[in-house]
C-alpha cells in the first residue's frame, strides 16, 4: 500500500519546495523503494525548476464540465437557478437570457437535477489545465499538475493530479501549495502524514498554528520541520511544547546553500550540516513510512 506523505506549510517562502525536493533526493538514497513526487501547486509549480535530469513525457489535460443552456429548449422556469450554491448561472425570462458562468461554475450537477426539460442543459469539456509525467533513467517517479492562466480551478486539479494513475509509487510525496485554504485542504486531507514546513519568526509561529488547527480538523497525524533555523526562537519553542508537537528536525540557515538555489542546484555540494539534518529527518521518517505501509 502507498504512503502517502503531503509537504504543507501555513505561509509561503518557508522552504516547503527545498524540503520536498530534498526528501524526494533522501529517500531515493537511503530506502529501496520507488519514491514519486507530486508538485500540487498547481498555480507556481516549481520542483522541475530543480529536476534537471528529468524528461517530459506524456501531457494529459483536465477538463472541467461546463453546462451550457440551450435557450431554444429553456422554458426559463429558473429552477436551475435557485439549485445553484455558486450563483453561477443568470435566466431572465422576459429577455429570454440564458447563461452559465464558467468562472463561478464548480461542475456539481446541480443544475442537470433540477432541470425538468429535455435537451435544455448540456455539459461540455473545458480545459482548465495538465498533468505532466517526468521520467528520470526511465523512471516515472515525478508528476506535475499545472493550471491554466485564468481559471480558478485549482481544487479540482489538483484532486485529478492525486488520483491520477500514473501516481503509482510505494511512497508518494505530496508538495502542497502553500497557505490554509481549499488547495490545501485538497492535498492533505487522505495522506497518511503530513509535514509542515516553517521558520523561526513571528510571521511563521501564526501561520503554523493556522496549519496545525487545519491538521486536526481533518484529524491528520504530523510533525514539524523547522528551516532557515539560524538560531531558537522560544516562542515557537514553547508553543511546540505545549501543543506536545513533534518536530522532525531543523534545517540550519545557509549562504551558500542559499546561493545554491538561486541557481537551481540544490543537490550539488550540499553543506554538511544541511545534509545531516536531512539524513536526521530521513531516519525519523523511516519508521512512520514503515507504520503507515
Amino acid at each position: 500500500m502507498a504512503v502517502k506523505i503531503a509537504i504543507a506549510s501555513g505561509k509561503g517562502g518557508t522552504g516547503k519546495t527545498t524540503v520536498s525536493l530534498n526528501l524526494f533526493h533522501y529517500f531515493r538514497q537511503v530506502l529501496d523503494t520507488s519514491v514519486q513526487l507530486i508538485d500540487c501547486d498547481v498555480e507556481e509549480p516549481n520542483d522541475k525548476l530543480f529536476l534537471n535530469d528529468h524528461q517530459a513525457q506524456k501531457i494529459q489535460t483536465v477538463n472541467q464540465l461546463i453546462p451550457q443552456i440551450d435557450t431554444n429548449n429553456c422554458t426559463f422556469c429558473r429552477q436551475c437557478v435557485e439549485y445553484c450554491e455558486f450563483n453561477a448561472i443568470v435566466v431572465i425570462p422576459p429577455a429570454q437570457f440564458a447563461e452559465v458562468n464558467p468562472a463561478l461554475c464548480h461542475s456539481c450537477g446541480a443544475c442537470l437535477h433540477a432541470c425538468n426539460t429535455p435537451n435544455a442543459i448540456v455539459e461540455q469539456a473545458h480545459p482548465i489545465g495538465q498533468i505532466q509525467n517526468y521520467t528520470e533513467n526511465g523512471e516515472l517517479n515525478f508528476i506535475e499538475g499545472r493550471l491554466n492562466i485564468g481559471s480558478a480551478m485549482q481544487t479540482m486539479l489538483i484532486k485529478e493530479v492525486i488520483k491520477s494513475p500514473t501516481v503509482n509509487a510505494d511512497i508518494q510525496l505530496l508538495d502542497s501549495p502553500p497557505g490554509t485554504s481549499c488547495p490545501v485542504v485538497a492535498t492533505v486531507n487522505n495522506v497518511d502524514y503530513c509535514i509542515l514546513v516553517t521558520e523561526p519568526s513571528p510571521f511563521g509561529l501564526h501561520d503554523l498554528k493556522l496549519m496545525v488547527d487545519l491538521l486536526h480538523e481533518l484529524n491528520v497525524p504530523f510533525g514539524v520541520i523547522i528551516n532557515k533555523s539560524d538560531n531558537h526562537y522560544p516562542e515557537m519553542d514553547a508553543y511546540f511544547e505545549e501543543q506536545n508537537i513533534e518536530v522532525l528536525g531543523r534545517i540550519p540557515f545557509s549562504t551558500e546553500y542559499a546561493k545554491r538555489y538561486a541557481q537551481g542546484r540544490i543537490f550539488e555540494n550540499i553543506p554538511k550540516d544541511v545534509e545531516e539534518a536531512y539524513k536526521e529527518i530521513i531516519s525519523k521518517l523511516q519508521t512512520k513510512v514503515c507504520y503507515y505501509a
